[in-house]
């Protein structure tokens, strides 16, 4: 009897510290928001893998948001992601948005890098981000260095023109 007396109550722990948890991460996760007041930009991409609700949004290594959504134009054939941002970052208009990872093996995000114009986003909604760089594919990446296409130019003996020279030829009109 003792020793059923112990086995529950250390069950009774293990699902309070469980449950304690779980409200933890419904409380924290929930819609994945961000402190203070916040304002919406969207911005195409041609490939958002690795992107999620709720990735990070980063302008110079800090967080300055979150992706809020991510829906499929069938028209352009883009990712439309929808991104909230804090009211603190009053972006230029060339400001630059590309699907970036930590690492070779880390999570995705999405990193803005502002340009420099002196017209800011609009902060009501209706603001879009029109440049952008999409994720990189890595095996596909990997596959053209290791198929000879990614090194950069003639791998062939010869001087230093003779790319240029059977690029364009010139020919004499007298």
């Amino acid at each position: 009897m003792r020793e059923s007396l112990f086995e529950t109550l250390v069950g009774a722990a293990v699902v309070a510290v469980a449950g304690t948890f779980l409200w933890f991460a419904m409380d924290r996760g929930g819609d994945g928001q961000t402190q203070g007041d916040q304002y919406d930009v969207t911005a195409r991409f041609n490939n958002v893998s690795g992107i999620s609700r709720g990735t990070d949004v980063r302008i110079a290594g800090v967080k300055a948001g979150i992706v809020k959504s991510i829906e499929g134009d069938p028209d352009r054939f883009e990712a439309v992601v929808t991104m909230s941002l804090d009211e603190k970052w009053a972006l230029p208009e060339d400001t630059d948005a590309r699907v970036s990872t930590d690492g070779l093996l880390g999570g995705a995000y999405v990193a803005l890098e502002p340009g420099g114009s002196f017209d800011n986003i609009p902060q009501d909604g209706s603001g879009e981000i029109t440049f952008t760089r999409g994720s990189v594919d890595l095996l596909t990446l990997f596959a053209s260095f290791a198929s000879g296409s990614g090194d950069g130019g003639d791998s062939s003996a010869g001087d230093a023109g003779s790319a240029s020279d059977d690029a364009y030829p010139v020919e004499d009109y007298e």
